[in-house]
C-alpha cells in the first residue's frame, strides 16, 4: 500500500468484521489496500441511528448522542473510490467527512464511557474519516428515531439488514419496502390521515422510516 496515499477510515456500521459488508474491506485487505488499524471511538458525541432495512447512519450533529464505538483501518485511494462507491458518496446517500477517534479496547470500560467527550489531544487521538449520513436526510432521521443515538451497531441489529442487491424493486435508498405512493394508502388505510412521513417502525422498535 502507498502510505503517501492512504487515508485513515472509520466504519462503525456493516463494514465491521463479522458485519454484512466486510466482505469488501476483507477484499481490499487481500488486495493491499485496506489494512485494520485498531478499535476506535469518536473523541466526540454523535448520533449514531439505525434506518429502515436497519442501515445504521452516522448523524453530523456533534455533541448529541453518544460516542460511537467501531474500527479504524488505512485504506489506499484505490480502497477509498470502492468505499465511496459502496456508500454512494455521488448519489447522496453519506458524505466522508474527517473525524477524531480514539484507540480503545472493547469491554475495558463501562458503558457510560459513550457519554463523556474527549479532546482531540486526547492520548492515541488521530483524524479520520467516516461515512455521515447525507444531510438531505440526517435531521429528518434524528427526528424521526426520537432523537436517541446509540454508541454501537451490533450483531443483533445487523441481523434484520437488507444488502441492496436483496432490496425489493422500486424501493428507495432510505429502505421503503413499498414504494411511495403504496405506503402513503397503506397508512391512510390503516391510520387515517397519516402520511409515510410518520413514523414507522420496521426492525425491532428501532428503525424509523
Amino acid at each position: 500500500m502507498d502510505l503517501d496515499r492512504t487515508a485513515l477510515v472509520f466504519v462503525y456500521g456493516t463494514l465491521k468484521r463479522r458485519f454484512p459488508n466486510h466482505s469488501l474491506l476483507a477484499d481490499l485487505a487481500a488486495a493491499g489496500d485496506a489494512s485494520f488499524l485498531t478499535f476506535a471511538r469518536t473523541a466526540r458525541r454523535f448520533p449514531l441511528v439505525i434506518g429502515p432495512l436497519s442501515i445504521p447512519f452516522l448523524l453530523r450533529l456533534p455533541g448529541f448522542g453518544r460516542r460511537v464505538d467501531g474500527e479504524l483501518y488505512a485504506v489506499s485511494s484505490r480502497g477509498l473510490s470502492r468505499l465511496d462507491e459502496l456508500e454512494g458518496t455521488t448519489r447522496g446517500h453519506y458524505d466522508r467527512i474527517p473525524l477524531v477517534v480514539v484507540p480503545f479496547t472493547p469491554g475495558a470500560d463501562g458503558d457510560e464511557a459513550r457519554d463523556s467527550e474527549e479532546g482531540e489531544d486526547a492520548p492515541g487521538a488521530v483524524t479520520a474519516e467516516a461515512y455521515f449520513a447525507h444531510p438531505s436526510i440526517g435531521d429528518d432521521l434524528w427526528r424521526r428515531c426520537g432523537e436517541r443515538g446509540l454508541g454501537s451497531y451490533t450483531e443483533d441489529d445487523a441481523s434484520g439488514y437488507v444488502p441492496p442487491k436483496d432490496r425489493p424493486a422500486g424501493t428507495t435508498f432510505l429502505g421503503e419496502v413499498l414504494p411511495k405512493q403504496f405506503l402513503s394508502r397503506i397508512t391512510y388505510l390503516l391510520f387515517g390521515n397519516l402520511t409515510s412521513s410518520g413514523l414507522i417502525l420496521i426492525h425491532q422498535g428501532l428503525s424509523c422510516l
